[in-house]
């Protein structure tokens, strides 16, 4: 018999054939959510971006890594961190580039979205819509590339998530983070 996988739609759409013969094969219809379809995918750009998600760190004082209140999950800040947890310490406008803080950026939104799966109870089809970024960079009073910065993050969720992953955003310039980070970034997102 061949099974032919058909994503969730109305009856009357298939009618009039919902199974049985087709072209004198045996055809079974197997019904299943879009929702199955954007899994695929936000998992298969994880894999085609080489990107292995992190179970979430440990918080660094009293707070909790995300808090869900309805259908709103607020994912506490996360810093710059190196391959092995150190800190990606410095300055933008004194001694980290807007380049290197961009890729800082970057690895802040997967450790962002390794905090959104544990959040999401291991599924990531669940996520509706990024709604919020909020980026606190570390640099100079003359410094004012902030939104360039914040891009490296924002631009690897419209990566993973599509139209989904576009959001609203605030950078700030700010004097000092903890553990003298170089950047760290906060996030809100609507789940099912």
């Amino acid at each position: 018999m061949q099974v032919r996988r058909v994503a969730l739609v109305r009856m009357a759409d298939l009618a009039p054939a919902h199974g049985g013969q087709a072209g004198g094969l045996d055809v079974q219809y197997e019904f299943y959510p879009r929702q199955l379809e954007s899994s695929m995918s936000i998992y298969q750009k994880l894999n085609d971006l080489n990107i292995t998600l992190s179970a979430p760190a440990t918080p660094a004082a009293a707070y909790v890594m995300y808090v869900q209140t309805g259908n709103l999950v607020f994912i506490s800040g996360h810093i710059a961190k190196h391959a092995d947890g150190t800190p990606n310490a410095g300055q933008l406008g004194k001694n980290v580039t807007t380049e290197q803080g961009q890729q800082a950026a970057r690895a802040i939104a997967i450790d962002l979205v390794g905090t959104l799966q544990e959040a999401c109870g291991g599924d990531l089809t669940r996520v509706k819509r990024i709604v919020k970024l909020m980026s606190l960079v570390n640099s100079t009073a003359d410094f004012t590339e902030q939104h360039l910065v914040t891009n490296g993050a924002s631009e690897l969720l419209g990566e993973l998530f599509g139209d989904a992953g576009k959001h609203a955003r605030s950078a700030f310039g700010v004097a000092q983070i903890p553990r003298g980070a170089c950047v760290e970034i906060e996030m809100i997102v609507e789940v099912a």
